[in-house]
């Protein structure tokens, strides 16, 4: 859970920097240090119990997809099919990763 807190806060960070302009409207730039501190804060937390190469990647994943997918909400960027389903591939490789670092519950022996 505090990992996926974490990539929502990245994705308030990648979407107030937008929104600054490269730091020139100082409301935005304020949200951004914001969203940047909390996203550094809940990924150090999840990185507690979660691999630092899992956590990250899930991170930059939630990321990267709630950017692109809100981007055109606020920003009026475009969201093409192609753009789409690339998304596709970010989010189905963040699960598969996720689940393949699951341990076992049970693992058979030899008996």
């Amino acid at each position: 859970m505090t990992l996926l807190l974490a990539g929502a806060f990245e994705v308030g960070y990648a979407l107030s920097v937008g929104g600054s302009h490269g730091f020139t409207v100082l409301r935005w730039s304020a949200v951004a240090v914001v969203f940047f501190l909390l996203t550094l804060w809940a990924l150090s937390l999840a990185l507690r119990t979660i691999e630092v190469s899992i956590g990250y990647a899930v991170w930059a994943g939630i990321g990267a997809v709630g950017a692109a997918l809100l981007g055109p909400v606020f920003f009026n960027e475009t969201l093409t099919l192609a753009k789409a389903g690339w998304l596709a591939v970010i989010i189905t490789g963040v699960i598969t990763l996720k689940l393949a670092d699951r341990t076992p519950s049970h693992v058979p022996t030899d008996g």
